[in-house]
């Protein structure tokens, strides 16, 4: 590997690590306010912000990490 695909991978390694901590840290947010942990707008809001915040949460933990890593993916004819 050169130095610029290596340094180009580690960029990539560290956005993909980067979207599921910080999916996690939105499903735990969501927990909180659906749980009623802090106040936003008032309970029957926060807990509908903290639903879709939970379902964002869950998609850049699950979803957008293979997303990322399919088209980066490395060409076939080597």
């Amino acid at each position: 590997m050169t130095p610029a695909n290596d340094a180009l991978a580690k960029k990539r390694f560290f956005a993909i690590t980067s979207m599921r901590l910080m999916g996690a840290v939105f499903v735990a947010v969501g927990f909180v306010l659906i749980r009623g942990g802090f106040e936003l707008a008032g309970q029957p809001a926060d807990r509908w912000i903290g639903v879709a915040i939970v379902l964002i949460g869950a998609f850049d933990f699950a979803v957008m990490p293979k997303l990322l890593a399919r088209r980066w993916r490395s060409p076939k004819n080597l």
